[in-house]
């Protein structure tokens, strides 16, 4: 049987040890809504903030995780290496990224007729697909 699906969106989780850094990135330079906190069972704490009708939840565990992520964004593993954000105003934010000094390993580009992307950089080396379509 199918999943029924109730909302038309998906909220991620995002595991830190720096809740402040990701905050800081998603919340005071993208702009993201925070929506609430709450802790978590079996200890650690959630931040909870709106992308649309999505949530992006960052997540400090009560324990030290056994394994961070590897670098590199989308050649750096296999498993979900980035998310995308469709905006309208792509040329100025990713320009306030990097004048707030996080890393853009792609500008932005057109990838095909009327849809341009950028690639912007988190604290802790997620890479967020920000895309602008015409």
């Amino acid at each position: 049987m199918p999943i029924a699906i109730t909302k038309e969106s998906i909220d991620l989780g995002l595991i830190t040890k720096d809740a402040a850094a990701l905050i800081s990135f998603y919340r005071d330079t993208l702009g993201l809504e925070q929506e609430g906190e709450m802790p978590m069972p079996g200890g650690g704490h959630m931040t909870r903030l709106k992308c649309g009708t999505s949530t992006l939840k960052i997540v400090v565990n009560g324990k030290e995780p056994k394994a961070v992520a590897a670098p590199g964004g989308i050649r750096g593993a296999t498993g979900f290496r980035y998310f995308t954000i469709s905006v309208s105003n792509l040329e100025a934010v990713t320009q306030e990224c990097q004048a707030a000094g996080y890393t853009v390993p792609m500008p932005p580009t057109e990838i095909r007729s009327g849809v341009s992307i950028s690639m912007i950089e988190d604290p802790d080396g997620n890479w967020v697909e920000l895309l602008q379509a015409s």
